[in-house]
C-alpha cells in the first residue's frame, strides 16, 4: 500500500513541478529532493511491504514511508487551495488580490515550514532505506512480488487441503477436463483453468492429473508450481529432476552448471519423442509461458499442458490454437457448498437443527469458495454444538477472523497475493471499493468517476480519463479481484462488487494502511489521519472533534440516512474535511446544501441523487474544480447561470435518466443560455430543448458520450440533427419528444455519423426510422417507443442492416398486423421485447433469422391469438414471457396439452411464463 501511496504522491509532484514552479518559488528545490529521494525509494517498498510481516522494523520503515508520503499530499493540497485559486475581477478582484498577498506571506511560510520538516522527515526515512537496501536489494522480478524462500510452496500446499474434506461439485468439471485432454490430437494441445483464489483450481486438476486413464495416456508426468516468484532456470531444473525420477535415473551432473539456453535444448531433447503431460500450476504472467513454452517441443505427438491461473489473459492468451481450451471455475452452488459444509463441520452427519441458521449465514459469507467453505468447517468442528452463542460470535467476528490474526489466515494469505501481484496503481482502485457495504452492488459509471476525481487514474496523452479507469476496472476484473454483477446486453459493465471474504480482507488491509474507515452504529471518536470515510449508519449525536477528519478525501453514505440532516451535514463539514474531492449524500435527507460544501475547493464529485434539495444556489459557481454533479431523482428543474463557471465539469445528470415509462414529456432541467461553454461534458442528462438556441449549443459539446434530450418539439427536429454531426464521440443518445402525439422530425438530407453510438432511445412518433439510424453500425442496443409506424414502415425490415444490435425494444413502435423475422437479419441479437403493439394479430420466426435470441418478451399485445409461428426455430432461447396478453391466449399458454403442436414448439424452452398486473404487481405463473 505505501508503494501505492508513493506512486500516487510522485505524480502529483511531478505535475507540480511541471506546472506550478512560478508559484513555487524558493520551495522548488526542496520539493524536487522530495520527489527524488520517494522515487528512489519506490523500487524498494514493494519487496518491502512483501516481507513486512515478518520483519517489525521494516514493518515501521514502510509506515513511515507512507505516512510522510500522506502528510506531503496534504501540504500539497493545502498549497493548491491557498495558491492556485482564481481571483474575482473588477474593484473587489484587485482589492482581494491585495488582500490575499498579505495573507498569503504568512501561508507561504507556515507552508514552507512544513515542506522543510517534511524534507527531514524524508532524509531520515532514506538513511533508514540505504541501510535496509543492503539488506534486502532492490532487484525486483518483473511486476510480481517477491517472497521468502518456500513461502509460495506452503500457501500451494494449503490451497490442496480442499482435498482433505473430498471436494464436492467436481465431478463435471474433472470428466470435462479429461475429456479435453484424452482428445485425439496429433500436436501439442494447452488446456487452462482460470478462476479466483480458494475455487479449487488446483485441486480440480490434481485430480485429473493423477486419473488413470490421464496417466496411461502419457509417457512423462511432470507438475510444476510456477508462482509469483518465477525464475525460470529453477523451474526448468525442477521439471529435468522430476522426469529423471520417472524413469529412475539420476540426473546428468552437466545439467548444474548449464546456462537457460543449453537447459531449454536438454529438455527439449528429453521429451522429443515422447508423449508428455505438464501442469504448470499458478501461473501469474505471459512472459512465464513464453519462457516455459520455448522449452517444450511439438513434433506431431499429442503430448498436454495444463495451466492454472487466476488471471484470465494469461488464461485465453496462452490458448491460441482451435483445438485448445480455457475452463472458467465458479463458485459451488449453494446446495453443493451446504453438502461440503457439513461434510467438513459435522463429518457427513448433518448439521443440526439447532445450528442451521447460524451455519447458514455462515455459508452465506463463503459465497461458493470451497477454501473458504473448508477452512470455516475446519474452525467450527471444534465448537461445542450446544454452545450457539460461539458460533454466532464467529459469524458475527468474521472479518477480524481474517484480519491477519484469526484462524482464516490461511484464506487471507491466498487471496492477498492477487492484490500484492497488483501495479501500485491499481492497488488504490482496490481497497478503494473497500467502503462498500457486503452485498452493495456498485454501480460502474459512478465507480469510475470517482477514482478519476480522487486521482487513481495516472493520465496518458490521446486517451480519455473514463476509458483509462474502464481499462482499469477490466484488469482487475481480469485478475479475479472484482466480480461482475450486471452486464448489459451490449456488453456494457452495469454493476460490480467484491466476494465477501475478499471484501473482508480488503476492509482489514485498507484499515491496517489508514485508507479507508467504515462507520457503523454508534461511533465513539473519529478515526485519526484517514483518507476515506464510509458513513454505513449515522448517529444523531455524532462524536466531537470534527479536526481529525482534515486529511480526508472522500465521504460516502449508505444504509440509514434519515438522521444525515442539513444541520448535521453542516456540522460535520464545518472545521472538517477541508480537501474532500468526494461527497456522496445519496438519498440523506437534505432539504438544501450547507453553504459549507461550497468551500470545499478541491470538490470533484458530488452526488445528491434522492435527497429532497430543491433549488441550486449560485454559490455552486464556486466549485469550480467540479467534474462530477448527479441531481438525479430529485425536484431540481433548472441550473443556475453560475454553473456554467464549473468548465472541468465531464458529468452533469439532472432528472430521470434512462426512464422508458409513459411519461414523454421526461423530466429534464431547464439550462441557462450558454451551456455550450462546458466543453469538457461527457455525459449530459436530461436537458430540456427549451428553444433552438439550447439544441445549437448542445453541438457545441464534442466531447459527450453520453446525451439525454427531452421535451424536443418537431421543429427543433433539424436543429438537432446539425448538432449531431458534431457529436462524433457520442456512445449513448436519448431523445424524448415534448408530449405523446409530438413527432420526432429527425429524417433531413443531412445525416450525423456516430460510428461509436451503441445505444440509441427515441421515444416518440416517427413518420418513418431515419437513414442515419439504420447505419449504425456499432448499435448494439435500440428502443423505438412510441414511434407508430406504419405497416410499410416496417420496422423489422428497416432494421436488418445493423450487423451488431442485441438488444432491440419496441413498445408502441408499429400499427401493422403481422411482423416476420426473416432469415439473416439479427445475426447476434440476444433480446427481443415487443410492447403494446396494439394491432399486432401475427408474429413468424424464421429459420436462422435470430439464431442467438436468448430472450423473446412480449408485452400487452392483445389481439395476438395465438403463439408466435416458428418459435421451435429459435433454438438458443432460454426464456419466453408473455404478459399482459389477451385472457384466451394466456388460458391456452397455461393448460397447453402435451401432445399439442403448440408444446411441442416451445418444449426445448428452459422458462416459460405468462404474467398479468393484478394490485401494483406482476402476478407471474412458470409453466
Amino acid at each position: 500500500m505505501a508503494e501505492s501511496v508513493v506512486g500516487f504522491l510522485i505524480k502529483q509532484l511531478s505535475t507540480l513541478l511541471s506546472q506550478e514552479s512560478t508559484l513555487l518559488g524558493g520551495l522548488r528545490p526542496d520539493v524536487q529532493f522530495i520527489k527524488d529521494e520517494l522515487g528512489s525509494m519506490k523500487a524498494f517498498l514493494r519487496q518491502a511491504e512483501a516481507k513486512e510481516d515478518d520483519d517489525s522494523q521494516l514493518q515501521e520503515w514502510v509506515k513511515q514511508v507512507r505516512e510522510v508520503a500522506y502528510d506531503t499530499e496534504d501540504v500539497l493540497d493545502d498549497f493548491a487551495f491557498r495558491f492556485a485559486r482564481g481571483d474575482a475581477d473588477g474593484f473587489f478582484g484587485r482589492f482581494g488580490k491585495i488582500y490575499n498577498s498579505i495573507k498569503n506571506l504568512k501561508a507561504r511560510h507556515q507552508i514552507s515550514l512544513e515542506i522543510k520538516d517534511i524534507k527531514a522527515r524524508v532524509v531520515e526515512i532514506s538513511a533508514r532505506h540505504q541501510r535496509y537496501q543492503s539488506l534486502y536489494g532492490t532487484q525486483e522480478i518483473g511486476t510480481s512480488t517477491s517472497h521468502l524462500p518456500n513461502a509460495d510452496c506452503d500457501i500451494r500446499d494449503q490451497a490442496l487441503l480442499i482435498e482433505e474434506a473430498k471436494l464436492v461439485g467436481i465431478d463435471q468439471p474433472k470428466k470435462e477436463l479429461i475429456s479435453k485432454i484424452l482428445d485425439d490430437h496429433s500436436h501439442l494441445k494447452l488446456v487452462s483453468v482460470v478462476g479466483m483464489g480458494g475455487l479449487g483450481k488446483t485441486t480440480l486438476v490434481k485430480k485429473v492429473y493423477d486419473d488413470a486413464a490421464v496417466k496411461k495416456q502419457f509417457q512423462s508426468h511432470a507438475w510444476i508450481t510456477v508462482s509469483q516468484n518465477f525464475q525460470f532456470k529453477v523451474i526448468i531444473k525442477n521439471l529435468i529432476q522430476q522426469l529423471y525420477e520417472e524413469i529412475r535415473q539420476p540426473v546428468p551432473p552437466q545439467v548444474e552448471s548449464m546456462d537457460g539456453i543449453r537447459l531449454s535444448e536438454f529438455v527439449k531433447d528429453f521429451l522429443k519423442e515422447r508423449r508428455y503431460i505438464l501442469v504448470l500450476d499458478d501461473l501469474w504472467s505471459l512472459d512465464a509461458w513464453e519462457a516455459i513454452k520455448y522449452v517444450l517441443p511439438d513434433y506431431n505427438i499429442a503430448s498436454r499442458v495444463v495451466l492454472t491461473t487466476r488471471i484470465t489473459d494469461v488464461a485465453s492468451a496462452s490458448c491460441l490454437a482451435s483445438h485448445d481450451f480455457v475452463h472458467k471455475m465458479s463458485p459451488l452452488s449453494y446446495e453443493d457448498s451446504w453438502t461440503l459444509f457439513c461434510n467438513r463441520t459435522f463429518q457427513s452427519n448433518g448439521c443440526p437443527s439447532n445450528l442451521e441458521e447460524v451455519c447458514r449465514k455462515i455459508l452465506k459469507k463463503c459465497e461458493g469458495l470451497p477454501l473458504g467453505i473448508v477452512t470455516m468447517g475446519g474452525v467450527l468442528a471444534l465448537k461445542d454444538k450446544d454452545k450457539i452463542d460461539e458460533w454466532e460470535m464467529i459469524f458475527r467476528g468474521f472479518g477480524s477472523e481474517v484480519d491477519g490474526s484469526g484462524k482464516l489466515d490461511r484464506i487471507r494469505r491466498i487471496l492477498l497475493l492477487s492484490y500484492s501481484d497488483l501495479p501500485h496503481h491499481l492497488k488504490n482502485c482496490l481497497l478503494y471499493l473497500s467502503i462498500y457495504p457486503e452485498d452493495h452492488p456498485i454501480n460502474v459509471e459512478i465507480l469510475l468517476g470517482k477514482w478519476i476525481a480522487l486521482g487513481f487514474i495516472e493520465e496518458k496523452e490521446g486517451m480519455m480519463a473514463t476509458d483509462i479507469a474502464m481499462r482499469y476496472l477490466k484488469e482487475l476484473i481480469n485478475r479475479s479481484l472484482i466480480q461482475v454483477k450486471k452486464m448489459w446486453a451490449d456488453g456494457k459493465l452495469g454493476k460490480c462488487g467484491l466476494h465477501d471474504i475478499l471484501r473482508e480482507i480488503i476492509v482489514s488491509k485498507s484499515k491496517e494502511q489508514s485508507f479507508t474507515a467504515i462507520i457503523t452504529g454508534y461511533c465513539t471518536r473519529w478515526p485519526d489521519k484517514v483518507r476515506h470515510l464510509a458513513i454505513h449508519s449515522f448517529t444523531d449525536n455524532p462524536p466531537q472533534g470534527f479536526s481529525s477528519l482534515k486529511c480526508l478525501r472522500s465521504v460516502e453514505t449508505f444504509g440509514n440516512k434519515d438522521s444525515l440532516t442539513t444541520s448535521l451535514l453542516s456540522k460535520f463539514l464545518c472545521g472538517g474535511p477541508k480537501f474532500l474531492k468526494v461527497l456522496n449524500l445519496a438519498s440523506a435527507e437534505l432539504d438544501s446544501i450547507p453553504k459549507e460544501v461550497f468551500k470545499l475547493f478541491h470538490l470533484e464529485h458530488l452526488d445528491l441523487s434522492g435527497t429532497r434539495v430543491k433549488i441550486i444556489p449560485k454559490s455552486m459557481g464556486q466549485l469550480q474544480n467540479l467534474e462530477s454533479l448527479n441531481l438525479v431523482r430529485t425536484t431540481i428543474t433548472e441550473l443556475p447561470v453560475e454553473i456554467l463557471k464549473l468548465r472541468k465539469l465531464r458529468s452533469l445528470l439532472v432528472g430521470r435518466a434512462g426512464d422508458y415509462s409513459n411519461n414523454f414529456a421526461q423530466r429534464g432541467f431547464k439550462s441557462p443560455d450558454g451551456i455550450g461553454k462546458l466543453t469538457s461534458l461527457e455525459i449530459l442528462g436530461n436537458i430540456e430543448a427549451d428553444s433552438g438556441k439550447i439544441v445549437r449549443e448542445v453541438g457545441k459539446l464534442i466531447q459527450l458520450r453520453q446525451l439525454s434530450i427531452t421535451k424536443l418539439r418537431r421543429e427543433d427536429g433539424k436543429e438537432l440533427v446539425s448538432s449531431l454531426l458534431r457529436l462524433t464521440n457520442l456512445r449513448e443518445l436519448y431523445i424524448y419528444s415534448i408530449k405523446e402525439e409530438e413527432t420526432l422530425d429527425l429524417q433531413h438530407s443531412v445525416s450525423p455519423r456516430l460510428g461509436f453510438l451503441m445505444r440509441l432511445s427515441l421515444t416518440g412518433r416517427l413518420e418513418r426510422v431515419p437513414e442515419w439510424v439504420i447505419s449504425l453500425q456499432s448499435l448494439g442496443i435500440l428502443v423505438l417507443h412510441n414511434s407508430e409506424l406504419s405497416e410499410d414502415e416496417n420496422p423489422i425490415d428497416c432494421l436488418r442492416h445493423l450487423p451488431n444490435l442485441v438488444h432491440l425494444y419496441l413498445f408502441r413502435a408499429y400499427e401493422g398486423e403481422t411482423l416476420c423475422f426473416k432469415a439473416g437479419r439479427f445475426p447476434k441479437l440476444q433480446r427481443l421485447e415487443l410492447g403494446q403493439l396494439k394491432r399486432l394479430k401475427w408474429l413468424r420466426v424464421e429459420e436462422e433469422s435470430m439464431p442467438n435470441l436468448q430472450e423473446f418478451v412480449i408485452v400487452g399485445c392483445k389481439l395476438m391469438e395465438g403463439l408466435p409461428l416458428g418459435l421451435q426455430n429459435l433454438t438458443g432461447l432460454k426464456i419466453l414471457q408473455l404478459f399482459d396478453m389477451c385472457d384466451e391466449l394466456t388460458h391456452k399458454v397455461q393448460n397447453l396439452d402435451k401432445q399439442s403442436e403448440d408444446y411441442q414448439t416451445i418444449s426445448h424452452i428452459p422458462q416459460v411464463c405468462t404474467g398479468h398486473w393484478i394490485n401494483g404487481e406482476w402476478k407471474v405463473e412458470f409453466l
